[in-house]
């Protein structure tokens, strides 16, 4: 082992210095090892399992390095933010792919079952399992920081009202939510702000829940949950939310996406898209293989657009943009409270699932608030309504959305 790793060590030495130590065995000596830098303590200790992880090691990126810890190939261990921070060292100084400036970018097919199988290979996990970690409403989507010092629960709460509010939507008009989670967005909007609302999501066990959900709260005479495809809708509607939904539309179909929206909005009627953006103009993955990761491991086939292709398919489904608002900091900010959760209760959620699973889960989390943090990907709120319509029904401010 020792010898197939010491020649990689000096090449990486020699690029960059990093508190890291490489053990191997099943009982290595304390301190024994390769060093990847000077250092009296390392910050990060990886442990090599098995040989097979060994190529993997040598030619480093985000998505190979993923791979031996979620395959068991390694261990890891220091904090997650450490073991976040040399994996993109190591990523940047050893990676012959893509960086921040190349990203590549990639297509996938898109059908209604190929979507079903996707979003149920993700959402379906178990509900119990979503439950330990994010607030109580169980909002899976990126929350609402109005003033910074809110909890999850709070900020969660706030970004329902900010959305509603910036659709302006009002007592008795029909809301459709498409991808609707476990339906806090619905039932809020419902006793709230008096709507009728329509939830559909393509997910079974948020399906079950947000039914369920919805008859302990009494609201079954002003919402209804689906398990739809949000193409098979049919009606007219006020308001339609999509939050954390597009991202699993495929770039290509986006046009078609929103032209299918502009479909279901009565003339009058305003949109709020809310979701994940590629900071690559090209509309490229995130870099050193982190997007090949998501798909393989987390997300398969979602593709995130960057805004100006937001705004250009926008268009050309024949939507209006109103207003764009960023909230990148509030994912950065979101994902890390998830992360401590699931950290704080790792040996809870390992009995839940196996632990290839776990360790998923684990990356994905931490990775994620990385990559807002670092601009590797974004969050935007588009706000909508048909394009076409006369200017005299726009407000002449955005002070509407920020009254209480």
């Amino acid at each position: 082992m020792e010898a197939v790793l010491s020649p990689w060590v000096t090449q990486l030495k020699a690029k960059t210095n990093l508190p890291v130590l490489i053990q191997w065995g099943d009982n290595p000596a304390p301190g024994s090892g390769l060093r990847l830098g000077e250092f009296s303590q390392p910050k990060v200790v990886i442990q090599v399992r098995k040989a097979s992880a060994i190529p993997l090691l040598l030619s480093p990126s985000l998505d190979s390095l993923g791979e031996a810890y979620v395959e068991g190939q390694i261990d890891v261990t220091g904090s997650v933010d450490d073991v976040l921070d040399i994996a993109h060292r190591l990523a940047e100084a050893g990676s012959k792919t893509e960086g921040r400036l190349s990203r590549m970018v990639r297509r996938f097919t898109h059908t209604k079952n190929t979507d079903r199988e996707d979003i149920q290979y993700h959402y379906d996990v178990s509900n119990a399992f979503y439950q330990v970690w994010l607030d109580p409403a169980m909002v899976y989507s990126c929350a609402y920081f109005e003033n910074g010092d809110e909890t999850l629960a709070e900020a969660q709460t706030k970004k329902i009202d900010h959305i509603l509010t910036k659709v302006q939507l009002q007592p008795g008009q029909r809301l459709l939510d498409i991808g609707c989670g476990w339906g806090a967005l619905v039932m809020r909007a419902a006793s709230k702000f008096g709507a009728r609302c329509l939830g559909v999501t393509l997910s079974q066990r948020q399906f079950e829940l947000a039914t369920e959900r919805v008859r302990q709260a009494g609201l079954q005479d002003r919402v209804e949950i689906r398990l739809q495809d949000y193409r098979d809708v049919q009606g007219q509607f006020d308001r339609i939310t999509s939050v954390g939904m597009f991202e699993h539309v495929g770039i290509q179909h986006l046009p078609g996406y929103f032209s299918r929206i502009n479909e279901l909005l009565t003339d009058e009627g305003w949109v709020l898209n809310h979701g994940i953006t590629s900071t690559d103009a090209n509309d490229g993955e995130t870099s050193h293989g982190g997007g090949r990761f998501i798909d393989r491991y987390v997300f398969p086939h979602g593709e995130l657009p960057h805004i100006g292709t937001v705004l250009r398919t926008m268009q050309e489904g024949g939507l209006e943009a109103l207003d764009i608002e960023s909230l990148r900091r509030h994912y950065a900010r979101t994902t890390g409270l998830w992360s401590q959760a699931f950290e704080a209760n790792g040996e809870k959620l390992k009995a839940m699932v196996d632990e290839k699973r776990w360790r998923i889960w684990r990356v994905y989390l931490a990775g994620s608030q990385w990559a807002f943090e670092h601009d590797e990907v974004s969050l935007y709120q588009v706000l909508c309504r048909k394009a076409g319509r006369p200017a005299r029904g726009l407000p002449w401010s955005r002070r509407w959305m920020y009254a209480r």
